[in-house]
This record gives structure tokens, C-alpha cells and sequence, in this order.
């Protein structure tokens, strides 16, 4: 019933290709493309009326809202799902792009409401209501509305729909910032009625000449309104976006205790996106209801201040708090209880040397009888046993290493693994199977076809799981998270030994013939002349200039789709993932600027999305099964972005 975090979406070259690769330039503009798709091209903003230009906003501001919307303080999910696995420095990066282009405005829209109200809407821009206690949107924003550098942004040429949405955000808590929160104060002053004044008034302006952000802040105008704002800076991160991690003295047991933490991937469940380390709090979907994670940190109310090593040892082994409660196995203990005794002690010390956090558990809000003792004390009964991790004879150590983490600290078999009815899973299946309620499929490691890597060489391996990418592939979706977080901070020799315990997965054999009708496929010989199906149409108008006219990628850049594993796999569930929601790999040490996919979920509807899955599954030398509209409506209505 662990549902959270060893997905693996592989984005696998299978060999070459003799066509050439399209024009490229490896550029920060052709890094974030990913972000123009809703944005508009370089940033300028689209013409839907929502989403905001981006191009020229002070870099501060742009770096301080990418932080606010990955970290949880801003509630975007579909910009938090693409924003997850980048860090803190290729944010910046991004942020500082946008801030230097320079381009035109659209003209202004007419404004939809009359003169009055338009008036009501410029006095409260310009000098603020003092009866009302709401200071002029001037005196933040500069006195020309362009913004103040680095960190207030401008505020004309915005859409009205997109300002009224960001006050509401405002009013209602879906969008916050660090103290202090001004903007959250001066929204919920505003009655209804302002909210649409100053919108309309704001987005009735045409933009001056000179539309940069000025380089201070305005001088204070005599007012008798004292509240004042301003964005404060965002700091680096802790925790998986953090670009490096300083650990203790690595021969003291609380290095070792982290290293273990991270090989474990503790932190993923155990801190909220805006929440402290270890603190818990975070929500994981189950079929059977939401379960909570705990708090970790040293505190004696609300934490594991008052557990003793073998209190925890018997958390990790038995899946027992220390009052005697059976625990919830989404907490996979059927995979931890493999772990040593060391192994364990060394981790309650590091959760010991932690900043105790006061934070009350949330409750669990499982279903009945799945929230019961006794319903949990009858599942265990079948489903699980205690046992100790024990070296298979005839293996080198190495490969014992490395079936320890696999199977054990590192419980891959939470996704890789197929479940039951009652979400029983074996810690030695890694057959593959579907997420649960996240809809991502995790690939066989055991299927050449899936993401088996028996032929791979072991440096290809290791450079996936440290870097997030290899000449093998590049990992997207929730392994990036995996990545980001854990397996790129454990040692070479550590992920040598994973990879050679999965290099030696005995592997099944090929499927015995294609899955897509033939009638279905392209013909190997089509002509220029021939005209294009509508799968092909919507391919080289939304994919092609990254991609290739004939689905050939680009080396280090964008996955090939000729031939491509994550492409042909029997379900279609991760790459129509991948067209809605979008996504990067980790920005890891080892590729801190990669590349992004952006998201369609709001340019194409299900049966376009259908189409060109289908077109792509069985275009060059691909075999795979169409893909039905059917199927996409129903990813898009079970998956939050």
C-alpha cells in the first residue's frame, strides 16, 4: 500500500537512426521551452486570457513565484508537478532569461464594465482607499505599474481574467508568501466590487514605452495608510531541490544514519511541500483512503523524541509503533523489515540529531473496516511476516549489496510490483504494475521490453539513477522524484551494486507479435505527396521541432520515439501522462539544466491527445495499440496534475 515514489518512466534508445536530427542549439530558450507552450512564445503570454507574460517580470519576482509554486506556497498543481524535480540555481537561471527579454505589449483589450467603475478601479491603483485602510497598488508596484527590481512585478499588460484570479488565490489562501504576506492582507480588504474595478482599470492600460521595472521602490506619499508590502526574497531550499547537500563528518554515525535516510527516501514522504524536514503531514492517497505521514523529528509530544533504537528497530522490522499499534504498511515496512539492525540504529540516531518540530500527526481517513486494528491484524496475517535480509549463497557481495537495497531500504517493489485487491505486493516482484490513484504505470524490470537493463553496461546504469540520465535513457515522472531525492547522493558503489543485481533479473520473453493491427501502421514507403493522417498533422505541429520529423530525438536533449520502450509499452498510461502534465528530468549535480516536456493538457482535448498517441505508437518502428479516446478521459478525470 505503498503508492508514492520508485515509478520509473524510461525514456530508452534502442538504437540508432539514420535520419537527421532537427535543428537545435542548446540554449536556455530552448531549455525552457517547456514553459512557452502556456506562457506564449518567449514568455509574451497567450491568447487565452489566463496565464500571465512572463517576459521582462523582475528576476527576483520570477524566482521567488517558481520557488512558491514548486515548494507548496503557491497552489498551481499542474506548474508544481513540472516545477517538482528543478532546483533552486536552474530556477534562478530560468527566472533571470525571462526577466532580460525585452518585447512588444498587445494592445489593451476594451474593458467590459463602465466608466464608474473603471474610476473607482484607477483611484484605487493610484492613491488607495484610506477609509478602507487598502494602499495604492502604486506604492508597491511603482508609480508607472511596471514593477519595482528585482522582486515586485508589474502590473499592466495582464489579463483581467488572470489578475481576478490571483486576488481570489490571494483572498482564499491557495497563494501565499513568506512574512510578509502583504498581498494576502490587501486582497481580503477588497470587497467584490474593487476586486473588478481595479482589474478592469489595470488591464485597460496600455503599456508605456519604457515598461522595465524601475530600479527602487517609490518614495512613501503621504497617507495616512501605514500598511506597506514587498515580496521578500525567497532562501535556498532544503531538502531534494537543494543543488548540493552538506553532510556531518561522513565517519560519524549520524552520516551515516542520513546516507541511510536517503537511500531510503524518507524525507519524499515525510515532509509536506512547504513543511519542515522529517516533520510529516503529507497526504498519500490510497484505494482504501488518505493515510498521513508521521513526524520523525526528535520532538517528545509529537514526534520520536521518546523512542528508543529498538522502539524504531521495531517500526523498521514488525511494522509496530511503540505503543503496540499496528502500523499502516503505505509506511513500507514489508520491505524495511529487511533491514539491519545497524542499519537501523544508525537511522534513529540521525532522526534523533534532527531539530525537534512540533507538529501533531494528522489522522488517517481510511475507509471502515480498513481503518480498524483488526482488519489490519488479519491483512498482515496473510500478507506479511518479519524476516531478515539474508545473502543468497553463490553471489558476489555485490550482488548481495545490491539485492539489500533493492529489496529492502530501498522497497522498489512499492511500485514495481503488482497488487492485489487489498494492495499486497511481494518485496521480490519487479514485474511491474500501475501506481495506484497516480495512474503512472511502473515498468517490468524483469522485461527486456519494459525496463529490464540485463543488456545495458553498468556505467549506464549508474549514470541514470546519479544523474537522472544516461545514453540509455532519461528518467521522467515520478522516478525523477526518486532520483532527485535519493539515488543521486548514494555512492558509486552502492548504485554499481544495484546495478548489477538488476542486470542479473532474469528477463521473460518477447511478446510473439505486435499489438497494433497492421492496417493501423504507416506504410514503411509513404511519399511527401501522401497526404497526412491527423495523428501526423497534430505531430509536426506540437512535437516535431523537438522531437524530429521522424521521431529520432535529439542525443542528450529529447527521447527518441522510434523504437522507444516507454513508447510500445502494452499500457499508454505514462505517455499520456507525459503529453497532458509534461515534465523534466532532475536537475541533479550531474545534469543540473535539463531539458523539459511541456504540458498539453490545456491545448489539446482527449481526442486529439488519442490521436497523436496512436500516430506516434505506430508510426517508424513502432508496434504498439491505438490509444481511444476513452482511455485519455479517463486518465484525465483519475490523475491530479
Amino acid at each position: 500500500m505503498h503508492f508514492g515514489h520508485w515509478a520509473i518512466w524510461l525514456a530508452i534508445v534502442l538504437g540508432g537512426t539514420s535520419h537527421a536530427a532537427p535543428p537545435f542549439e542548446d540554449s536556455i530558450a530552448q531549455r525552457t521551452l517547456a514553459c512557452t507552450s502556456c506562457h506564449g512564445a518567449m514568455g509574451r503570454a497567450g491568447p487565452d486570457g489566463y496565464y500571465p507574460r512572463i517576459a521582462g517580470k523582475p528576476a527576483g519576482y520570477l524566482y521567488n513565484q517558481l520557488v512558491n509554486l514548486r515548494d507548496g506556497r503557491r497552489h498551481y498543481p499542474l506548474m508544481t508537478g513540472l516545477l517538482a524535480p528543478l532546483s533552486d540555481a536552474y530556477l534562478l537561471e530560468m527566472a533571470q532569461y525571462f526577466a532580460k527579454l525585452d518585447l512588444p505589449y498587445a494592445a489593451p483589450l476594451a474593458s467590459p464594465v463602465g466608466t464608474e467603475v473603471l474610476q473607482r478601479g484607477k483611484t484605487l491603483a493610484l492613491l488607495g482607499d484610506g477609509a478602507g485602510k487598502i494602499p495604492a497598488c502604486a506604492s508597491c508596484h511603482g508609480a508607472a505599474l511596471t514593477g519595482v527590481a528585482p522582486n515586485v512585478p508589474g502590473l499592466l499588460g495582464l489579463p483581467r481574467d488572470y489578475l481576478i484570479a490571483q486576488l481570489g488565490g490571494w483572498r482564499t489562501g491557495q497563494r501565499h508568501a513568506h512574512a510578509p504576506d502583504c498581498m494576502a492582507d490587501v486582497s481580503k480588504r477588497l470587497a467584490p466590487g474593487d476586486i473588478t474595478a481595479v482589474t478592469s482599470w489595470l488591464a485597460a492600460q496600455a503599456v508605456p514605452a519604457n515598461a522595465k521595472p524601475a530600479a527602487s521602490a517609490p518614495p512613501a506619499a503621504p497617507s495616512e495608510i501605514k500598511l506597506t508590502c514587498g515580496s521578500a526574497t525567497v532562501s535556498a531550499s532544503v531538502g531534494p531541490h537543494a543543488s548540493s547537500t552538506v553532510l556531518p563528518d561522513p565517519a560519524s554515525p549520524v552520516a551515516r544514519g542520513a546516507y541511510l535516510a536517503r537511500a531510503g527516501n524518507c524525507l519524499a514522504c515525510h515532509t509536506t511541500s512547504d513543511g519542515a524536514p522529517y516533520a510529516g503531514g503529507r497526504r498519500i492517497d490510497t484505494p482504501f483512503g488518505a493515510v498521513y505521514s508521521s513526524n520523525l523529528t526528535p520532538d517528545r509530544a509529537t514526534g520520536i523524541g521518546t523512542w528508543s533504537a529498538g522502539d524504531f528497530w521495531n517500526a523498521l522490522h514488525h511494522g509496530r509503533a511503540k505503543d503496540g499499534r499496528l502500523l499502516y504498511p503505505v509506511f513500507p515496512y514489508t520491505s524495511y523489515t529487511q533491514v539491519s539492525r545497524a542499519d537501523a540504529d544508525a537511522l534513529h540516531v540521525y532522526l534523533m540529531s534532527l531539530p525537534a518540530v512540533a507538529r501533531p500527526n494528522t489522522p488517517h481517513t481510511l475507509r471502515w473496516p480498513y481503518s480498524t486494528q483488526a482488519a489490519l491484524a488479519a491483512w498482515r496475517a496473510v500478507y506479511f511476516s518479519a524476516a531478515d535480509f539474508k545473502p543468497v549463497a553463490g553471489q558476489s557481495a555485490e550482488w548481495n549489496r545490491g539485492a539489500y537495497l533493492v529489496q529492502g531500504l530501498g522497497h522498489c517493489s512499492a511500485c514495481h510490483a503488482a497488487r492485489n485487491a487489498l494492495g499486497a505486493s511481494s518485496p521480490f516482484d519487479l514485474g511491474g504494475g500501475l501506481i495506484p490513484l497516480q495512474n503512472w504505470y511502473a515498468p517490468s524490470l524483469t522485461t527486456p521490453h519494459e525496463a529490464g537493463v540485463a543488456h545495458w553496461d553498468i556505467a549506464d546504469i549508474v549514470a541514470l539513477f546519479k544523474t537522472g540520465s544516461s545514453r540509455r535513457g532519461t528518467v521522467i515522472g515520478p522516478m525523477a522524484d526518486v532520483v532527485l531525492g535519493s539515488t543521486q547522493y548514494l555512492s558509486n558503489e552502492d548504485l554499481t551494486a544495484v546495478a548489477v543485481f538488476l542486470k542479473a533479473l532474469p528477463q521473460s520473453a518477447a511478446p510473439a507479435t505486435p499489438a497494433v493491427p497492421p492496417a493501423l501502421r504507416p506504410a514503411a514507403n509513404a511519399t511527401a505527396s501522401r497526404p497526412a493522417s491527423p495523428g501526423a498533422k497534430l505531430y509536426e505541429r506540437h512535437c516535431a521541432q523537438c522531437h524530429g520529423e521522424q521521431g529520432q530525438g535529439v542525443p542528450g536533449a529529447y527521447a527518441p520515439l522510434d523504437g522507444n520502450r516507454a513508447v510500445n509499452l502494452a499500457s499508454s498510461a505514462n505517455l499520456a501522462q507525459i503529453v497532458m502534465f509534461g515534465g523534466f528530468a532532475p536537475a541533479t549535480a550531474g545534469n543540473p539544466r535539463p531539458f523539459g516536456m511541456p504540458p498539453f493538457l490545456l491545448v489539446l482535448d482527449d481526442s486529439s491527445i488519442a490521436t497523436l498517441l496512436t500516430h506516434v505508437r505506430s508510426a517508424w518502428g513502432n508496434h504498439a495499440a491505438p490509444v481511444s479516446e476513452l482511455e485519455v478521459s479517463q486518465l484525465r478525470a483519475r490523475t491530479r496534475p
